[in-house]
Parts: structure tokens; C-alpha cells; sequence
């Protein structure tokens, strides 16, 4: 595996776990992990074959995904066209209505200002969710229950959507005032079809920030979920979509009914409580259906078993919850039967401003004792299991944990359910990489082993001869 990786990131665990890494620029994110020249410029000096963009920045950049294979490389994801149809949630709700998925009522067309917006809300009825047409991670809505709320909150969203996502489009959709936050995971394989992996309960949220997911929904009955799982299925087909990807809904708990929120078309951060169900290694599929050959399980006879919760662990000040930059003194894990850890910082290790506030994750199956969750403290990090990485097929490709710089939580503990620990969880050693994590397929024999210790900054050269056919 070939990582990239910022100036503020060139000690951290990952640099000196990947078989390479490639420094790409500075610590601000736009001069590095947001850099397509720099990260394109790594895959060529290493002789890479394929980019696989890890959890966000430019994992869902359509524009980005045309330079990776314009360059020649496969791109590990959906195409550029399916990323474009639900990268704008107007143009999404749309297309999945158009599919036969329930949508809430809402704009089919940008609104463009405060008059159309109450003429939108009078038509859709109080109270509405004001969005960025091209937004997400819950940045700049804004909940209006009549005109004057509207009003107010409706320049500030716009301000915010240019800021940030760089367009005005604004949305305006009924507001679900009683909802889970339900999301289906998706996978497009190479022949075609697409098919759902079961779902995750995202509802414990703090600031339209995840804090806890969870399979299965506990407010998701057997009947409710096979009628999800179908429409996330039609949801996938609509944009002819291949690779893992999410479709999130939100879920009325007074009338039972769901309706399209936005679709990821990317790995999330929290598919590892997917993988701890089904014993399914999400990133492995990745890999295979960018190859263009088939997955390593039966698409037919996927069967989630036992109970999966992940929890998010925030650098944050404890007193106000705002972001909290400095250099870790303590770390300890949790660990034994079950757990994941899915970590990219150490003790001894800054966290950076330029790094999001999320650090780990945390995720564990479900114990069948009423004590099962003593695990959660107390044990002490040198117990932990070391879990060896996956080889996926026969290709000899290394597996590993993917992290993206900054925008997302970078670390994260997980459970399994002990009834089948034998067969479920997690099937490669949580690792991390950054923007663009880089995969080396050439068997064990043929790679270097990965260093222990930080490597000196390699930065980013002119292209050299093909290193058997390495994967960026």
C-alpha cells in the first residue's frame, strides 16, 4: 500500500505502516489532501494502477475521479456521471422519485430567494428543513416552522452553502420533526447488479454530527427493512452505480413511512459495523469490482448476523465541545472478543488544527450477558488482537483501513456479537491512509515490508518505470 500523506501528518502511524508514502504538500488541506496534481503526481513517481480516494475530500469529486482515469489509472468508486447525479440533492431527489423511492415534498428546483422560499413553504407546509442544495455532513441547515424563521434562517444558509460548498443552490424540504436517520448500504457489482448489505441506525447525533451507529436499527422492523433494502437497491440502479456506496434516509417513528435523504458514493466512515455483520470486507469488494471481477462472497446468501455498534471518540474541549488541537499525553484502547479499533494517532502524537475533531471510533458487537459492556474501559492496549490483513482474491492485494486527512473521524472501536465471533467481524488489521490511500498488488514476496518506524518525507517526484503495476 502506497500512502499520501500532509506535512502535519508525517508522523502518524500510517506513514510508517503502508509500504510507501509520498508526501503531497502542506498541512492546509487545499495544498494537500484537496490537491488532485500532487496526489496524481505520487501515483505516477510510484508506478501506481489505481487510486482508491478513502472516505471523503476527493472521493466524491466527479471531476477528479475523469483526471484518475483520463491518466490511466482505475479509479476505485462509481463512475463520474454517478457521482454528479447525487452529488446535487436536488437533482437526486428527482432521479429517485423518477426510480419509485419515497422522497419528502419538497423543491424540485433551486430557490432562489426568501419570496420563493415562503411561496416553496406555503405549497409544502410548515415547518421545512432549509439546505445547501450541494451540501452535506449537515453543514448550514437550518429548521424553519413559519415565515419569519424562513426568512432569518434562509440567507444564512445560502451564505453558508457558497462558503463552504461553493454553490447557492438552496433545497427547502419538509421537516421530519419525530425521525431516525436510517442508511442502507449499497454495493454495485462489476455485471450489473446491485445489491443491499443491510442497514445502519445513524440517529444519535450531536449538531447534525454522527455519534453512534448501529446494525441492526432497532426501530426497524423485519417488514419495514426489506421494503428499505429494496428501494436503496432501486436507489443504485437508477445511476447504474458500482463500489460501495450509502443511501441515507430519514425514518417518521410516527407513521412508520421513510423517505430518500442523499445517497454517499463513497466508503463512509462507519462501514466497518457493516463488515461486523456479515463477515464482508467492504474495501476488498472495492477493489475487486474496480478489477472488474467478481466479489469473494455469494451476493445471493448475504445474512447479517448478531448486533454491531460503533461510537465516535472527539478531540473536544469536554466543557464546551469545540474543537481541541494539541498533543495526546495518554492513549489507551479498549480491547478484547469483538472489538475494533479503527485509530490514526498515538500518544505522543499532535493533533493538529488542521485536523477534524473526530479521532476514533469505536465499534463492538453485541454481547449476550448483561455485562458485556465492560469492555468499553479498563483494558489496556497490549491485550488488543492483532488481526492480519486480507488478501483480496487472488491477487495478492493487501487490505487495509482507509483514512482521508482531516475530514472525517480518523479512529474508531467496534463490537461483534459473541454468538458468532468465529465467522463475523472484522477481517484486516484496522490501519490507516489518507486522501488517496494507495494499494500495492504484487504478492507478499515482491513487497517491502512495512517500516516501524516514521519514514524520512518523500516528497512527490517525476514518473518512474511501473513497479509492477502498483495501485494508487
Amino acid at each position: 500500500m502506497i500512502a499520501v500523506y500532509s506535512e502535519a501528518d508525517a508522523g502518524l502511524p500510517f506513514v510508517a505502516e503502508a509500504d510507501d508514502a509520498v508526501l503531497i504538500g502542506p498541512a492546509p488541506a487545499v495544498k494537500s489532501y484537496l490537491n488532485a496534481d500532487a496526489i496524481l503526481a505520487a501515483a505516477a513517481s510510484t508506478g501506481a494502477a489505481a487510486i482508491h480516494p478513502g472516505y471523503g475530500f476527493l472521493a466524491e469529486n466527479a471531476a477528479f475521479a475523469r483526471q484518475v482515469i483520463r491518466a490511466g489509472l482505475t479509479w476505485v468508486g462509481p463512475s463520474p456521471e454517478a457521482i454528479e447525479q447525487m452529488g446535487d440533492k436536488i437533482s437526486a431527489r428527482n432521479l429517485m422519485a423518477q426510480a419509485g423511492v419515497p422522497v419528502a415534498p419538497g423543491s424540485s428546483e433551486p430557490v432562489h430567494d426568501a419570496d420563493e422560499a415562503l411561496a416553496e413553504a406555503k405549497r409544502i407546509g410548515y415547518p421545512v428543513m432549509i439546505k445547501a442544495a450541494a451540501g452535506g455532513g449537515g453543514i448550514g441547515m437550518t429548521v424553519a416552522a413559519d415565515d419569519a424563521q424562513l426568512r432569518a434562517g434562509f440567507d444564512t444558509t445560502r451564505t453558508r452553502a457558497e462558503r463552504f460548498f461553493g454553490s447557492p443552490s438552496i433545497l427547502l424540504e419538509r421537516y421530519v420533526a419525530s425521525a431516525r436517520h436510517v442508511e442502507v448500504q449499497i454495493l454495485g457489482l462489476a455485471d450489473g447488479r446491485v445489491i443491499a448489505l443491510g442497514e445502519r441506525d445513524c440517529s444519535a447525533q450531536r449538531r447534525h454530527q454522527k455519534v453512534a451507529e448501529e446494525t441492526p436499527s432497532p426501530g426497524v422492523g423485519q417488514a419495514l427493512r426489506e421494503t428499505m433494502l429494496a428501494a436503496a437497491v432501486r436507489a443504485g440502479e437508477a445511476v447504474g452505480y458500482r463500489g460501495a456506496g450509502t443511501v441515507e434516509c430519514l425514518l417518521d417513528t410516527e407513521t412508520g413511512r421513510f423517505v430518500f435523504l442523499e445517497m454517499n458514493t463513497r466508503l463512509q466512515v462507519e462501514h466497518p459495523v457493516t463488515e461486523m455483520v456479515t463477515g464482508i470486507d467492504l474495501v476488498e469488494q472495492q477493489l475487486l469490482i474496480a478489477d472488474g471481477a467478481e466479489v469473494s462472497f455469494d451476493p445471493a446468501a448475504v445474512h447479517p448476523a448478531g448486533h454491531a455498534l460503533e461510537l465516535r471518540v472527539y478531540a473536544e474541549d469536554p466543557v464546551r465541545f469545540l474543537p481541541s488541537p494539541g498533543t495526546i499525553t495518554e492513549w489507551r484502547e479498549p480491547s478484547g472478543p469483538g472489538v475494533r479499533v479503527d485509530a490514526g494517532y498515538a500518544a505522543g502524537r499532535p493533533v493538529a488544527r488542521e485536523a477534524d475533531r473526530a479521532r476514533v471510533r469505536s465499534r463492538r458487537g453485541a454481547q449476550q450477558d448483561a455485562g458485556g459492556g465492560g469492555r468499553l474501559r479498563g483494558e489496556r492496549p497490549e491485550d488488543k488482537p492483532r488481526v492480519p490483513c486480507r488478501a483480496a482474491g487472488q491477487r495478492g492485494v493487501r487490505v487495509r483501513q482507509l483514512r482521508h486527512g482531516g475530514s472525517q473521524p480518523v479512529a474508531a472501536l467496534a463490537w461483534r456479537s459473541r454468538d458468532d465471533d468465529a465467522s463475523r467481524g472484522p477481517t484486516r488489521q484496522p490501519e490507516t491512509g489518507t486522501a488517496a490511500a494507495m494499494i500495492d498488488p504484487r504478492p507478499a514476496a515482491g513487497r517491502r515490508a512495512s517500516q516501524p518506524a516514521p519514514r524520512a518525507p518523500r516528497p512527490a517526484a517525476g514518473p518512474k518505470g511501473p513497479e509492477s503495476g502498483r495501485c494508487a
